[in-house]
């Protein structure tokens, strides 16, 4: 007779638990929708296979992990980018029945073959068999078939409340519900812990802050080593970006042998002696697409000095779904005297494209407009009459080709090589007849632009070790070598980038 009491207890308490938890909404939303968390991490799903009934209306809380995503589910018209720590909430009505792939893929556009799930949308009898529901005010009434279900209930951990009579606490999928059998109530709960007085108390929330671990993927930076790559920056983001470029180079001079180049580079330890140009910018994300930039190089020579930039940028495209690129635009000026005087206006697209899993090409087309204004590069020899014979051009366009190999899941080997049209920086010299020793004229010396380095990310921080052939790295300055070294001579330098929000 006590066995039978038992059960008559008992059975009902898994009925009104199982009716709160395999029902299609949470019982504190008057709209019928239920809450299913998912992660993703690189390279998987977690869990990979979501189940509902046809006709119901869930909640996907999608987390991103590890990396940025783009999370696709094509036959339900969901497709959108999920930024790294991220959450996005996806509505959606299961209102056909089958099975149907769910997609992913980083915000390179590289094809996750092994990063699938699935969404399996059950018919709606099916999914209610072996629960007969009678009047709601009567949950004692309502009789569970739990040979039709042995997996739902072996799934379910029950516990009484010894200060509460009538009171039972369930919990199932990570959820924990309190289930009143005498004011026929279900309330979430959280994780609770037991008090002085004996009752239970939700147990404080502790703050804890997310660490970015050093193995996360990123497929490229925002700079290769001067060109800017189409990397989206993320929502109310604040990034720190330092450049370091030493004026010595590391290759032998014209006028050096074997032994003269040793000498140097060993005195002045491969040019960190020499001087130095270090810049400093800013970036900050407004939304997931727009961010501003600010950014200051004190390089000082004739033609330029002490230019700050101030830029905006908008990110149109990332490589996934239909497009087969990713495509950023920026627009910037730029000032010298700290931006008083002498202003530069650039506008540039960064269009970025994935090769193989290890492999990005970028190319990064640029229009700079007054680059030379009022012939200022040559106005320090304003009182040299034959200096007006030389023509320089006022605007500039470039061309900046850049790679990115991942030879690490945190390492890069990186290249760029930006030529130009229109006026070329570079530096002007004057020219004499070889015979008679007269100045004959002046000539601009000019060499596009050419670098490669080594990049290693750790969490937040990405390092590159440079060389190149300029001192220069604003949009506008970036494309000359200021000073005029051929691509076999170049100097020793370093990035650092910081996201500090």
């Amino acid at each position: 007779m006590r066995t039978n009491s038992s059960v008559l207890i008992t059975l009902p308490l898994f009925v009104l638990a199982l009716s709160a938890l395999c029902a299609a909404k949470p019982l504190s939303d008057s709209r019928g929708e239920r809450e299913i968390r998912i992660t993703a991490l690189p390279y998987e799903f977690s869990p990979k296979t979501i189940t509902v009934t046809k006709g119901e209306h869930v909640k996907l809380l999608v987390t991103s992990e590890g990396e940025d995503h783009r999370f696709a589910i094509r036959a339900f018209g969901v497709e959108l980018e999920i930024m790294e720590t991220q959450t996005k909430v996806i509505e959606l009505t299961a209102d056909k029945e089958g099975r149907f792939e769910v997609r992913c893929s980083a915000f390179s556009g590289e094809a996750r073959n092994d990063m699938a799930g699935e969404l399996i949308v059950t018919d709606r009898q099916a999914g209610s068999a072996g629960v007969v529901k009678s009047e709601r005010d009567d949950p004692a009434s309502e009789i569970v078939a739990a040979a039709t279900m042995p997996e739902v209930v072996s799934k379910i951990n029950v516990t009484f409340d010894q200060t509460s009579p009538g009171v039972v606490v369930v919990e199932s999928g990570g959820e924990r519900l309190r289930i009143n059998t005498t004011t026929k109530t279900i309330d979430r709960i959280s994780e609770v812990t037991v008090s002085q007085e004996g009752k239970k108390q939700p147990a404080p929330q502790v703050a804890t802050k997310d660490r970015e671990s050093s193995r996360a993927y990123e497929p490229y930076d925002y700079h290769i080593v001067n060109i800017p790559t189409p990397k989206a920056v993320r929502r109310h983001s604040l990034n720190m970006y330092f450049t370091h470029r030493f004026q010595e180079t590391i290759t032998p001079l014209e006028s050096e042998d074997s032994s003269q180049h040793i000498a140097r580079i060993s005195k002045d330890l491969l040019g960190l002696d020499s001087s130095a140009v270090s810049s400093f910018g800013v970036t900050y994300g407004i939304t997931d697409r727009l961010y501003a930039n600010v950014y200051r190089s004190p390089l000082c020579q004739p033609g330029l000095c002490k230019t700050i930039e101030l830029g905006l940028g908008y990110h149109l495209l990332d490589e996934a779904g239909r497009s087969p690129i990713a495509l950023s635009a920026y627009a910037s000026v730029e000032g010298d005297y700290n931006f008083t005087e002498r202003y530069t206006y650039n506008f540039q697209a960064m269009i970025g494209r994935s090769m193989t899993r290890y492999v990005n090409l970028f190319f990064s087309p640029a229009l700079h407009v007054n680059s030379n204004g009022n012939d200022r590069f040559k106005g320090f020899l304003a009182s040299q009459p034959l200096v007006m014979s030389l023509r320089l051009g006022r605007n500039t366009g470039s061309f900046g080709f850049g790679l990115n190999a991942r030879v690490r899941p945190t390492t890069s080997l990186l290249f760029e090589y930006t030529p130009r049209v229109g006026f070329e920086m570079g530096q002007i010299v004057p020219d004499f007849d070889t015979t008679t020793g007269r100045l004959t004229g002046f000539k601009n010396n000019s060499e596009a632009e050419i670098a490669f380095g080594i990049e290693k990310r750790i969490g937040r921080h990405v390092f590159s070790l440079t060389f190149s052939n300029t001192q220069a790295t604003t949009t506008a300055r970036y494309n000359s070598s200021n000073q005029a070294l051929p691509p076999n001579k170049f100097s020793i330098g370093f990035n650092l980038f910081r996201r500090l929000l």
